[in-house]
């Protein structure tokens, strides 16, 4: 893996972006109790007093701009040029803006009389202030991103078991190929034979299985699961990517149109709209549907 591959899905969802955010907050706290009575030019202090609200602003306002440096991350996701790089760089700069945000405060807060500490020049807190600030943030986003690329890693482990977990269907004597589906905490939810799943659709951090039940009716189920996961954990059987929101069952394809932005899958579902197969996925799409 390069840090100039793509940024992974399970690193930018809406519950891991805030899983971060809250866990940041919660070890910059406890560190920061153990640390500053260490601290040259520490001020924060907790009780009723001046010094108490000004340290109380200054947290609200760090806290804001991790939380608005967050959403947007969250908003430029589906960039395809969200590296690796620049996410390092992306949380780089949030350390900086936050030790640039202290010095000010730190400046301020002695010229007004509001904190006492011993003359230094604005380079020296700023630096100093670096080193606890790299820690207090640094830190806890290793270990949220270690963390969820483990639990990602889990999921699609678990994904690959296409035993019989569940049964839907009366047993045969043949070997029966089952599509079995856990959500982001490893719990199975969802498990048919493949030969009843239609297609898979995305909703950001759910999805929407569409298959048929023992009755022969048209079913929809959704759970909370990544469309990635899916992909990369059921390459080489009948479901295909056709495009970022929709994972078809290639055996189920009845015809494969050529429209004028591309090319459309129709599933012979009266209630679902032919589905696009975007330029990415339209060689794999083709190869697969010719060779049925």
């Amino acid at each position: 893996m390069s840090i100039y591959d793509r940024i992974p899905d399970y690193l930018l969802g809406k519950d891991q972006l805030i899983g971060t955010v809250l866990f940041t907050a919660l070890f910059s706290f406890v560190f920061l109790a153990l640390a500053l009575p260490f601290s040259e030019n520490a001020w924060f202090e907790v009780g009723f007093g001046m010094t108490f609200g000004y340290t109380a602003i200054f947290f609200l306002l760090a806290s804001a701009i991790i939380i608005i440096s967050k959403m947007t991350m969250y908003t430029l996701r589906r960039y395809p040029d969200f590296t690796f790089l620049r996410y390092i760089i992306w949380n780089a700069a949030e350390i900086l803006l936050i030790c640039l945000l202290y010095t000010v405060f730190t400046i301020e807060g002695d010229i007004f009389g509001i904190i006492d500490i011993e003359e230094q020049s604005f380079s020296a807190i700023f630096f100093r202030s670096l080193a606890y600030i790299t820690i207090a943030l640094g830190i806890p986003y290793v270990i949220a991103g270690q963390y969820f690329a483990i639990n990602d890693k889990n999921n699609t482990i678990r994904l690959m078991n296409m035993s019989s977990v569940v049964g839907d269907l009366p047993s045969s004597p043949q070997e029966e190929k089952r599509i079995t589906l856990f959500d982001n905490s490893g719990v199975l939810k969802f498990s048919t034979n493949s030969s009843n799943l239609y297609f898979i659709e995305s909703d950001d951090n759910y999805i929407q299985v569409w298959y048929k039940d023992n009755n022969g009716e048209m079913k929809q189920y959704m759970l909370r699961c990544k469309l990635k996961t899916i992909e990369d954990s059921f390459t080489g059987s009948e479901l295909v990517r056709c495009h970022r929101k929709y994972i078809v069952n290639i055996t189920k394809v009845r015809t494969l149109t050529a429209e004028k932005d591309g090319y459309c899958i129709d599933l012979d579902i009266p209630s679902v709209a032919p589905i696009p197969v975007s330029k990415t996925y339209e060689e794999t799409v083709l190869s697969r549907f010719n060779s049925r």
